[in-house]
């Protein structure tokens, strides 16, 4: 069955995105030796390779449907992380981000795409989105723990061969989902996604990001919580972040996407606000539950509502809604650095609490812009 296929290959994809990406920072200052700066110019480096090669392959995808892509770009990154034990010499580590390493910033959206164009158009293909991204949810919520067993037993090296085995694998699950048919011929001139709807998306995972950035600092050195409840913390959020992916694939059709994804981003600057007030940890869990909510809705609920303004052209659709969410991540990184020393740990929620907000903002403006061209071309008479 195709839809099982690409659970199974996208399940595969996240464990082994998430045991490396979980321990790579790491490995890189433990056993590369980089400085603090050079990881921040490496990781820059992952994301803007990622976001480039992503938008390539996502207009390629476009104009000729194909799995070879996925399997081009997770074969490449399976042999770039089986390389990278041997590798220590920074330029060739930065060759290694922007080229094999960075293509499987590609591998996400290109199997959602693939999931679009297989699945179809339809009841199946629209629901498929929320149920694939729960595979994602779950790969994180057991991916770092066996990285971890990994890593204690076999170290870096071991870690990094285990993953390249993984990717080798779900390489190989890409090649029995059926090949897609023939890119529509609508599928060459889309409609482009307006540039707010793409700015609510950035901001959203800017906030999510930075806040994963101030929350272990905050719990352990404001709250005075052992550092095992951070780990907890985060095991609550994957767990409910499962459950919520899974129930959305159970929304009924006449539901409003758009307030479905609003109630997401509202989900997420809920969670920051109740976590600054928390005192001990009933609170910070039940902060947890709407990062959860949040996260499962704009990140499922997203790529389908991108999925639907730009169809049938799936690869970019779902290419930039995956490039907003690494641009988040880039921003993220400096700014949380910045607001954590300069302005202490409960500022920085806040000011992630007013990110998500202006992200709600932004999607809601432009969802609506959105809808009224959609309207106004669909009124008799309209061309």
């Amino acid at each position: 069955m195709p839809f099982l296929a690409l659970f199974a290959a996208i399940l595969l994809l996240g464990i082994a995105d998430s045991m490396v990406n979980s321990y790579i920072v790491l490995f890189g200052a433990d056993v590369a030796g980089l400085t603090p700066l050079q990881i921040g110019v490496w990781s820059s480096v992952f994301a803007i390779g990622g976001i480039t090669i992503g938008w390539w392959l996502g207009r390629l995808f476009d104009r000729r449907p194909a799995r070879t892509y996925a399997i081009v770009v997770i074969l490449l990154g399976s042999a770039g992380y089986l390389l990278l034990p041997r590798v220590s010499s920074f330029p060739v580590l930065l060759v290694m981000a922007a080229t094999a390493l960075g293509a499987m910033g590609a591998a996400f959206p290109q199997l959602f795409a693939l999931a679009r164009a297989v699945l179809g158009d339809g009841a199946l293909g629209r629901r498929s989105a929320p149920l694939l991204r729960s595979a994602w949810s779950l790969a994180w919520a057991v991916g770092p723990l066996l990285g971890a067993l990994v890593l204690s037993r076999g170290g870096y090296p071991g870690l990094l061969w285990t993953a390249a085995g993984v990717f080798l694998v779900c390489a190989l699950t890409v090649l029995v989902v059926p090949r897609p048919g023939a890119a529509p011929a609508a599928a060459s001139a889309p409609g482009e996604v307006p540039v707010l709807l793409t700015v609510s998306v950035t901001l959203f995972f800017t906030a999510m990001f930075a806040g994963g950035v101030a929350l272990p600092l905050f719990v352990t050195r404001a709250l005075h919580q052992q550092a095992a409840s951070v780990g907890v913390l985060y095991s609550v959020c994957a767990a409910v972040e499962v459950v919520a992916t899974l129930g959305l694939a159970a929304v009924p059709a006449r539901v409003s996407q758009r307030a479905v994804i609003l109630g997401g981003f509202a989900a997420l600057a809920g969670y920051f606000a109740l976590t600054v007030v928390s005192s001990g940890m009933l609170m910070l869990v039940l902060g947890q539950v709407l990062r959860g909510v949040g996260i499962a809705i704009v990140g499922a609920a997203g790529i389908r509502y991108f999925q639907d303004l730009l169809a049938p052209a799936a690869g970019r659709a779902t290419t930039l809604f995956a490039n907003a969410s690494t641009a988040g991540l880039l921003v993220s990184g400096i700014l949380s650095g910045v607001a954590v020393e300069h302005a202490g740990y409960r500022t920085t929620l806040l000011l992630c609490a007013v990110t998500a907000a202006l992200g709600a903002v932004a999607f809601g403006l432009g969802s609506r812009c959105q809808d009224g061209s959609r309207d106004l071309e669909e009124a008799p008479g309209v061309r």
